[in-house]
């Protein structure tokens, strides 16, 4: 962990709390301004109209199908935008879009990158904006949209334009900003209402910097990340986290995360994920990513303290105040992917400022805010070397002994079952691949991966009470097989394998790759079930209070026992009432939880994995509770459009 000088805070707290008028959380009538509900991401609801003991009562109160939606195949209804024009058919969607209620709105943003500006009672919709943007798969298999961010001046000007604002990215590279009353494009931001984002792409620019999560918004400044085009290049586009204007998208500050001697033979280490931010200290912290080439990096430096980080930064100046990297010479694409959650902690008498940074390695880092440091021991642990000629591994990796570790700390073993019917195959297979547990590098001959790129916590992180200081966080249990491939066999082998083989060429290593999940010939995870947990933790003592399964595996038109759980993609809110609610699993269902026990208190269908953050609001004394319904193929086929909104019966 690098620290860098304490930064002289110029702005008095009373300007500092003016600034913020328009995005606080903490607002007598609450609202869900941000991706993450409040700046300081703790996706917690100050609401108490719902309840453990009337959650079962719960009904929709409206469902809206924005038509956005594509699964590949067929064409969709309304105008598409090929690559050139054309209306061929898009790629198929992946919808992970909070919702914003904010504006007496609720604001979604869309797959095919449109606005859709809604009646919080009853979902008819206000207006909708198209960003008319190319929908192509440029940087991503699929379309991804993880919504839109919102901005108001802290004091509006009488009669002009634009006080309040959406904005909505794009995967081809353009910001786009509107007026949240009417749709229309803000003309004095970027051109004409459009900023283009690829003009700071001016390092290795194969693709566009594609902006799938929306900006996180402070004060008058947009902090926007990227993603860009995985496991293809050794070479890309280095990591950026920009500061922009709120009115005119003009430039502030840049952060970069890789310094410029190094940009020659690697990139990325982005932020791709949403970031979090402390309004009272402006310090913004980012969830830093892998640099590229993800599985084989024999010419990256080891010594990159900000990849695979969380780190601090000045909201003032971009100056970075802290970094804590989480894994060392990252070789497994174990990106840093959510926003660390901010909360005061009481430990010792005295109240600490914390983080809780979740991780794809099932690790549960929390911090010293102010500082970087751990609250709870993190050792250096040996950990298991390459032998794939030319790549050198780090000698050691992070280790988290308390809060105890999400996932197993080694894969599960043979599902029994699985080996059963496919006549032995995980076995046989299990045996033939190097498997040193945690942190086992990648292979010729194939490494059994554990936790994997999948698994672990996804993006959508943890969520806290701020008064008890109990977190809850999902995560998955999944096994995948990494194999490097010589490159003058890499070509013959994809070749076989196809578009669903796994195969990524990594041009410009000596080996591509071959990366699958660990899976019979019928499609069944040969390892144990649970695949997927929610688990609750005490923060002030760092122990689990409990971890249940979560979600139901569904295939072949069955469900599967609730005792398996699911591989689960988003995230969990909770309420001052003692709730959790969650979407997440493969099993087209939505949840509320016993914030006590984890015990499920209510279920309803909606049309596909809601692997989107769900918002939750209170408009004219109903309190509502609000999820996308868009999928994810990670999860499964399925894919829809619709926004869904459910409360207790109308009195």
């Amino acid at each position: 962990m690098q620290t860098c000088p304490r930064l002289v805070l110029a702005t008095t707290t009373l300007a500092a709390l003016s600034l913020l008028a328009p995005l606080d959380a903490r607002a007598a009538d609450p609202t869900w301004q941000t991706f993450n509900g409040d700046l300081m991401a703790q996706k917690f609801s100050p609401l108490d109209e719902i309840t453990p003991e009337n959650v079962g009562t719960l009904t929709e109160a409206w469902s809206l199908h924005t038509g956005d939606v594509s699964d590949g195949v067929h064409r969709p209804h309304g105008r598409v935008h090929g690559p050139a024009g054309d209306e061929d058919v898009p790629p198929p969607s992946v919808w992970s879009a909070t919702p914003l209620f904010v504006n007496d709105t609720v604001y979604v943003g869309t797959p095919f990158y449109r606005i859709f500006a809604v009646e919080p009672d009853t979902g008819h919709v206000k207006w909708t904006y198209d960003t008319h943007a190319t929908l192509a798969a440029l940087t991503q298999p699929d379309l991804k949209n993880r919504g839109v961010a919102y901005w108001a001046a802290a004091v509006p000007a009488s009669g002009v334009a634009c006080q309040k604002r959406v904005y909505i990215g794009t995967m081809d590279a353009k910001l786009h900003a509107v007026d949240a009353d009417t749709g229309k494009p803000c003309a004095d931001f970027g051109s004409g209402g459009v900023l283009d984002f690829n003009a700071f792409n001016t390092s290795d620019a194969k693709w566009p910097l594609s902006l799938l999560q929306p900006p996180t918004v402070f004060g008058d400044t947009l902090f926007v990340g990227w993603a860009g085009k995985d496991w293809a290049e050794a070479v890309d586009s280095p990591g950026a986290v920009y500061a922009l204007d709120a009115r005119t998208g003009a430039m502030k500050w840049r952060f970069d995360t890789l310094p410029a001697e190094v940009r020659e033979k690697t990139g990325t280490a982005n932020v791709w994920a949403s970031m979090s931010i402390d309004p009272d200290r402006h310090l913004l912290y980012i969830p830093v990513s892998s640099p590229s080439p993800n599985f084989y990096q024999a010419a990256v430096p080891a010594d990159l303290p900000v990849v695979t980080s969380v780190t601090a930064l000045d909201t003032e100046t971009g100056r970075m105040v802290w970094t804590r990297q989480l894994v060392h010479h990252d070789l497994w694409d174990l990106d840093t992917n959510a926003a660390p959650t901010l909360v005061d902690l009481q430990k010792d008498g005295a109240s600490v400022p914390a983080l809780v940074q979740t991780s794809k390695t099932g690790f549960l880092y929390v911090l010293n805010r102010e500082t970087g440091e751990p609250l709870y021991p993190i050792e250096e642990r040996a950990a298991p070397h390459t032998d794939v000629p030319g790549e050198v591994s780090s000698p050691t990796q992070p280790y988290v002994p308390l809060p105890e570790r999400v996932i197993p700390d080694r894969w599960p073993g043979v599902f029994g079952l699985a080996d059963l019917v496919s006549g032995g195959f995980c076995t046989r297979t299990a045996a033939g691949l190097r498997d040193d547990g945690s942190f086992t590098p990648p292979s010729l001959k194939g490494s059994l991966t554990y936790p994997a790129t999948v698994g672990g916590t996804e993006w959508g992180g943890g969520a806290v009470d701020p008064r008890s200081g109990i977190y809850v966080v999902n995560s998955s249990s999944a096994v995948q097989i990494y194999r490097l491939i010589p490159r003058d066999q890499y070509d013959d082998a994809a070749a076989r394998g196809g578009e669903t083989g796994g195969f990524s060429p990594m041009t410009g290593t000596p080996y591509g790759l071959q990366l699958s999940t660990f899976l019979n010939p019928i499609g069944m995870p040969c390892w144990k079930p649970p695949y997927g947990t929610i688990a609750a933790y005490d923060l002030k003592t760092g122990k689990r209070l409990w971890n249940e399964p979560f979600g139901q595996v569904q295939k072949w038109g069955f469900y599967m026992p609730e005792s398996w759980g699911s591989v689960t993609i988003g995230g969990p809110v909770i309420t001052a009432s003692g709730l959790v609610f969650i979407g997440a699993s493969m099993d087209s269902r939505v949840r509320a939880l016993d914030l006590a026990t984890g015990k499920v208190l209510w279920k309803a269908p909606v049309d596909a994995p809601a692997v989107a953050l769900p918002a939750v609001y209170t408009y004219n004394g109903r309190q509502y509770v609000v999820f996308v319904a868009g999928g994810n193929s990670i999860l499964s086929d399925k894919v829809a459009d619709q926004v869904v909104a459910f409360a207790l019966p109308a009195r």
